[in-house]
């Protein structure tokens, strides 16, 4: 049996020992993070540059956005996302971008300045994730992909503690009238200003979830309707086209609510104000609380 010193077997053992790096020989990124949620995992890339805002705050943050996206759809919309965050100047959230690259890749700007506060009052990034959950329609139709995110935004956010019911009302009410026609309106289709795509497109939805409701006695909702499409394989990365889409949607609410009342709103000029909501129509739509895009691309273009 032969004699060994240690310099005979120091190389050998660096050789041997390679398994002790991390996978791929590479040092692991301070600057990224893999979060598990409901269904779901996304690979987040956190700012290189010293935020007041620790890391385990922004993912913090990520994770109560995500799950209250969950939460509404009753699971994570698509199975990978990839969330890079970068560092801006000065407070606030902003700048959020989501593109159906990889099957969802979203990209949001916060404030180096920017404080947890900011984070729990945050409604960029929950919109943005849930342009995920809808399938990309033609530029026609880009009001239902706004509108969707716009209306199931503060509603998903209430529903986990993240808003306050009155304040998502009193959002409503202060905006909800920037998406009603104006003179010479062609209906949502067809007019493609600012207003009625975002809150024009969120008027649409209100309606939808209380119509829904009355048609099933309030035993669903517009959740029903959006949960249906997106298990039918309707996500960001999908290109369908609004009739499908929403086809579907009524199935899954054993109604045809999305189907006529987009038939009525996307080449009629309609108020929804015109005709003031019955009793029943104002309990039903308590229920539901309990920037543009290109190339399959959805941004967040309008601001409280």
């Amino acid at each position: 049996m032969g004699t060994y010193s240690f310099k005979s077997l120091f190389v050998p053992a660096l050789l041997v020992f390679t398994w002790l790096k991390p996978i791929g020989g590479q040092q692991s990124d301070p600057n990224s993070a893999v979060l598990k949620v409901p269904g779901a995992t996304i690979d987040v890339t956190l700012p290189g540059e010293t935020t007041k805002l620790s890391h385990q705050d922004l993912l913090d943050w990520v994770k109560a956005c995500a799950n209250a996206v969950s939460s509404y759809y009753g699971r994570f919309p698509v199975p990978h996302l990839t969330l890079v965050i970068r560092s801006s100047n000065g407070s606030g959230i902003r700048h959020g971008v989501t593109y159906a690259k990889d099957g969802g890749l979203i990209m949001i700007s916060v404030g180096r300045d920017a404080d947890i506060a900011e984070t729990k009052d945050d409604w960029v990034l929950v919109h943005e994730m849930i342009h995920l959950a809808f399938p990309s329609m033609e530029d026609d139709q880009h009001w239902i992909e706004e509108g969707i995110s716009t209306y199931v935004e503060p509603v998903a956010r209430v529903r986990v503690g993240l808003m306050q019911v009155d304040e998502l009302w009193r959002t409503f009410v202060h905006d909800m009238p920037k998406g009603e026609p104006g003179p010479g309106d062609h209906g949502l289709d067809n007019t493609h200003t600012w207003g009625r795509t975002y809150w024009g497109g969120a008027m649409f939805c209100l309606l939808a979830d209380i119509r829904i409701r009355e048609r099933t006695n309030n035993r669903k909702g517009l959740e029903d309707a959006l949960r249906g499409i997106n298990r039918a394989g309707g996500n960001i990365a999908e290109n369908w086209d609004i009739e499908k889409t929403l086809a579907i949607g009524d199935k899954a609410t054993g109604s045809t609510v999305l189907r006529t009342l987009s038939h009525t709103l996307s080449s009629e000029t309609y108020s929804a104000t015109a005709q003031p909501p019955s009793a029943d129509r104002r309990s039903a739509s308590h229920q539901t609380c309990c920037s543009g895009r290109q190339n399959n691309v959805c941004c967040s273009s309008w601001s409280r």
